[in-house]
């Protein structure tokens, strides 16, 4: 066979392939990526991670976090088809409408041993609905 496609049609996350040190995989609607109920900023130390929106909309938003306080936010629209690598170290969160489908690139050992999290606190999350 001279290739394999791979789908996610499911909710939330999936991990579809691994070519060397990477995974590829689909991220589709979930309530945790609601402005609602996301819970935490995260932050990968080991590695970038890749984000390309396939439908709906995505806000990345990003956090400086500084004594387990969020000090400064930004965001950014996700364009369809266009590449977003967010750089290691770099707090994130991303807040999606429910027909969203997103594809993301990450070393294949990204997970809870090498990455950080905030979690949100009620104020945060106020302060969060007025960039969205």
């Amino acid at each position: 066979m001279h290739y394999e496609m791979f789908c996610n049609d499911d909710i939330g996350y999936r991990s579809l392939m691994h070519y060397n040190d990477w995974r590829v995989a689909i991220l589709n609607y979930i309530d945790d990526c609601s402005i609602d109920e996301v819970r935490y900023f995260e932050a990968h130390l080991k590695t970038d991670e890749v984000f390309v929106l396939l439908d709906g909309e995505v806000t990345l938003l990003f956090a400086d976090i500084d004594e387990n306080k969020i000090t400064n936010y930004r965001t950014v629209k996700l364009e369809k088809h266009k590449i977003y690598n967010v750089k290691k170290g770099v707090y994130h969160t991303q807040i999606m409408s429910k027909d969203a489908k997103l594809l993301i690139v990450e070393d294949k050992d990204t997970g809870d041993d090498n990455s950080v999290k905030h979690y949100i606190s009620k104020e945060e999350r106020d302060y969060m609905r007025t960039l969205i």
